[in-house]
Parts: C-alpha cells; sequence; structure tokens
C-alpha cells in the first residue's frame, strides 16, 4: 500500500514570503536595511543558510540589493496601482510616486477575433482587431505584461498611432473618443510561464495577477479589451472607490 505524502513548502521560500510581506506592509521601506542573516535565522528558527537563500530570492525578484559586508536593503515596494472607472498607467504610477515607461513589444493591425475577444468587444468571431503587446515600467523596473485588442472596422490604422504615441489614451483620442472608462474587470491569480518570466525579470512559477478588462467610450461602445499580468511582487492592485 501506497502513503501520500503532501508536498510541503520549502523553508527557504516561506521565509522569502513572510519577508516579501513585510515589505508590502511597510515594515521595511525603500532603503531600510534588513535584519542580518544571524536576526533573521533567529527569528524564523533556521539556519544561515537557508536565510541565504530566501534572500536570493528576493534579490532575483527586484526586491532588495545586498552588499558585502553590509547586509540587505530594500530596494522598492510594492506599487500601489488602483483600479476604477478610469484607469491610465501613466497617471497611476506618477501618482505613486512612480516614473511610467512603456516597451513595445509587438503591434499587429489585423489578426482575426478569438470568440472571447469578439465578445468583449461585441463584433463577429473572425472581425479583424489590432492587437498591441508591450511591457509596462515603473522607474525602469518591468511591472507588467499587457495586451490590448481594439476593433479595426471602427479604428483602422490604429496600431501606427500607438507605435508613435505610445499611449492607448491619445491613439484612441485620434479616431474620435475623447475619454473611455473601464466598464469591467475580472482578476485572478496566475504563475509566470518562462516567457512572461523572462520579460519581468521573475522565475519561472512567480505569482502573477492576471486582469481582464473591456473599455466603453460614452456611448457604452466597446473601444478596448485588455489583458495585464502583473508581476504580484511588484504591483498592490487597489480597488477605488468608484469601481
Amino acid at each position: 500500500m501506497t502513503t501520500k505524502t503532501s508536498q510541503k513548502t520549502p523553508l527557504w521560500q516561506a521565509i522569502a514570503e513572510a519577508l516579501k510581506g513585510d515589505i508590502s506592509d511597510g515594515r521595511y521601506r525603500e532603503g531600510d536595511k534588513l535584519p542580518t542573516e544571524s536576526e533573521l535565522a533567529e527569528r524564523f528558527g533556521v539556519n544561515r543558510h537557508t536565510v541565504r537563500h530566501a534572500l536570493s530570492s528576493l534579490v532575483d525578484d527586484g526586491l532588495i540589493r545586498t552588499r558585502r559586508g553590509a547586509g540587505a536593503f530594500v530596494t522598492a515596494r510594492p506599487t500601489d496601482y488602483p483600479l476604477g472607472t478610469r484607469v491610465r498607467f501613466n497617471q497611476n504610477l506618477l501618482a505613486a510616486g512612480r516614473t511610467p515607461d512603456r516597451k513595445i513589444l509587438q503591434v499587429e493591425d489585423a489578426v482575426p477575433a478569438s470568440r472571447v475577444v469578439a465578445e468583449r468587444l461585441e463584433i463577429a468571431e473572425g472581425d479583424m482587431v489590432c492587437v498591441y503587446r508591450g511591457l509596462s515600467l515603473a522607474d525602469g523596473q518591468p511591472v507588467a505584461l499587457f495586451e490590448s485588442h481594439f476593433p479595426v472596422s471602427r479604428f483602422d490604422g490604429i496600431g501606427a498611432s500607438l507605435v508613435e504615441l505610445r499611449s492607448v489614451t491619445q491613439a484612441l483620442a485620434r479616431f474620435g473618443v475623447a475619454d473611455y472608462v473601464r466598464r469591467a474587470t475580472r482578476l485572478s491569480a496566475r504563475a509566470a510561464d518562462a516567457t512572461q518570466a523572462l520579460h519581468l525579470g521573475l522565475t519561472e512559477g512567480a505569482p502573477l495577477l492576471y486582469s481582464e478588462s473591456v473599455n466603453v467610450d460614452a456611448m457604452g461602445a466597446p473601444v478596448e479589451f485588455g489583458r495585464t499580468w502583473f508581476a504580484g511582487e511588484r504591483i498592490t492592485l487597489t480597488l477605488g472607490e468608484d469601481l
């Protein structure tokens, strides 16, 4: 007879998660020095090698840096990113005291809409959409991968505007959409695959916050269906009162 054994979380990973929580909660802020390896080993009841493994994972995630003989220091805490009826990447990052930037990965001008994309944009399956993929950065650090879909029937040629302006808001304005709001947002947890981890500078399997959203114009017509994969350790999604 075989006995089923439950898989336990490695001690170093549990320690890393506890320290991430401390940083997220503000116990340790940017520039703060973490307790020494000996102090952390005493706190968690483990040896220094296990602590060192945990700290190494935080370095890989971009949350701390280490200096030989000086210790480990917090480099960043998760950026608050509010989700409301008006979600604007640049404004949100600036409000959080961060410098926003975007790296365009790919723009496809005419891609047949899948069933899901067609439903969200209220078009027919197979109708052409422009797909805009990129990487969002805060203070030069990647925080999210994004993918936006726009109906070509209404926004033919929007890809060129997205490349030129590097702004969805400004690109939509060129097509007469002076304002748009978030009609719906769906959130779930995902694990980073190899490609996502590479782009975001994470380890494969790192936690991601996955968001699906539909933006609509003043008449309620969908103008954008978006998918975003946020680096879970670098972004804290907050729900605004207007959501």
